[in-house]
Parts: structure tokens; C-alpha cells; sequence
């Protein structure tokens, strides 16, 4: 059972005519249930006022990406984020991703002892934007043990998440990678079916701390072409592993997640 679970929030001032923050941004967890072999999966759940949004792990450039700090937890080894599909937004030329009015987001816990509870204590950073953005800081203190019991709304963010290549008619992807004036530009052949109306292709390079562009995506038939700039954080020569690539093409009404990008 849920044991004790605190939740704060800190952001910045807003101006005198816009919303306070209990209106902007409200938070809990949800602690979910127990798994058979010990982990946990709990949730974080944000809701957001109207017009409002929040970021996906690659927030695109207009976005900020939110950043999560674990370091206060007691049994505590790992988290997985189970991310669910996220929207695309277009504003003046410049593309964000993220979630607007709901985002429940499953939190994998995995314990170093499964026999004790795990303990909670860590600060999420986010962006929270309408016609301005702004740095949003959640605190969440909670002691987790027992069994739990199954929640709708995590089962529900568990389903949307992208559909993995095995199970999206992906029958190959390659990838050219070549060098540019500030660092690499990658371009991906995807044999995917088409998932109806715009899509969008984003590339993640795993630990690599580069900048990834906004790719710019061309189909053929049953072909998906995407290509994108890479420009290391610090100048240096990027060590691209394409193991660690994952590629994700966002669909109006659902998303495939590609793991891994060998070359032709």
C-alpha cells in the first residue's frame, strides 16, 4: 500500500494577468502496483490548465526537456520511464513535442531489495508554455510497499505508448550517416506502412549529448525517408553508436518506435 506520499510545486512568478501556478500545473503519483518479480509500477500525473502544455523526452526545438533527479530515494536501483505518444505542435515554423490538458507518465521502479519499501524523494524539472514558457520544479516524497492494486489510468498510458517496429509492419531501416560543417547528418530509409496524415520523424542518439535538428521527412509508398543534423554539445567529434539510435515516427492517431539504425 501507499504508505505516505507528499507532492510540491515550485515555478516561477507569471505576470500580474496571467494564471497562478495551482492553475497552470497540478501533480501527483499514483503508486500503482507491485509486479511479480518486485519491481513496481507507479505513475507520475500532471494535469494542466487549458492552452497549456508540457515535453516528451525530446521536446524538439522549441520545447524543454524535462530533467528528473532520484538522487534522495532509499531503495531505489532504477527507473523506466514508459513514455506515451505524444502530440506534435507547430507554432511560427518551429516545432515542440510534448502533452497537452493530461500527461500520466509509468514509472518503472525497480528496488534494490524488493522485501523493503521504496522511498521516494526526487524533483522533476519541466517546461510548462502557452504564449509564454516557463521553468516548473515537482517535488514527490512517498514511501511505496505492498502490493498495490491496478490503475486504469496507467494501464491506459501503458497501451499509448509507440508501437515497437516488430509490431508495426516495419520490414527494415538503414541509415546514412555523413559528416556536416558542425558535426553529422543522419538520413534514415524506413519500409513502414503509412500512419495517415503528417509525420514526424525524430532521431534520439542515446547518451550522446549532441543536438538533434528537427528531421525533415519525405515518403514514397511504403518508403519513409527522414534526415536530421547532429551537432555535439561540446565541439567535439561525435562517437554516434547506432545501437543506441532510436527513431520514432509520430502519426496523427499513433507512433512507431524504431530501436537500433544499422547502415545500408
Amino acid at each position: 500500500m501507499l504508505l505516505r506520499t507528499l507532492i510540491t510545486l515550485g515555478l516561477t512568478a507569471l505576470p500580474a494577468a496571467a494564471q497562478t501556478a495551482s492553475e497552470v500545473l497540478q501533480a501527483r503519483l499514483l503508486p500503482g502496483w507491485q509486479m511479480a518479480d518486485g519491481r513496481r509500477m507507479a505513475a507520475l500525473a500532471l494535469d494542466l490548465a487549458p492552452d497549456w502544455k508540457t515535453y516528451w523526452r525530446s521536446p524538439g526545438d522549441a520545447g524543454i526537456p524535462p530533467a528528473f533527479d532520484w538522487s534522495g530515494s532509499e531503495n531505489l536501483e532504477g527507473v523506466r520511464f514508459h513514455w506515451p505518444r505524444p502530440q506534435v505542435f507547430d507554432l511560427n515554423g518551429m516545432q515542440s513535442i510534448g502533452y497537452k490538458k493530461h500527461l500520466v507518465l509509468p514509472l518503472e521502479l525497480t528496488p534494490s531489495d524488493p522485501s523493503k519499501p521504496i522511498r521516494l524523494n526526487a524533483t522533476i524539472d519541466l517546461g510548462v508554455c502557452n504564449d509564454i514558457c516557463m521553468p516548473a520544479s515537482v517535488s514527490v516524497e512517498a514511501e511505496l510497499s505492498g502490493t498495490g492494486q491496478s490503475d486504469p489510468l496507467i494501464k491506459a498510458a501503458l497501451a499509448d505508448q509507440p508501437i515497437p517496429a516488430d509490431k508495426a509492419g516495419v520490414d527494415g531501416i538503414s541509415c546514412e550517416v555523413s559528416p556536416s560543417n558542425d558535426g553529422l547528418t543522419i538520413t534514415a530509409h524506413m519500409s513502414l506502412p503509412p500512419l495517415g496524415g503528417k509525420e514526424t520523424v525524430v532521431f534520439e542518439p542515446g547518451p550522446v549529448p549532441v543536438w538533434v535538428s528537427d528531421a525533415a521527412v519525405t515518403r514514397k509508398g511504403g518508403t519513409l525517408v527522414a534526415s536530421a543534423d547532429m551537432v555535439s554539445d561540446s565541439g567535439a567529434p561525435i562517437a554516434l553508436d547506432r545501437r543506441n539510435l532510436t527513431v520514432t515516427v509520430l502519426g496523427p492517431d499513433r507512433a512507431v518506435e524504431i530501436r537500433g539504425c544499422p547502415a545500408d
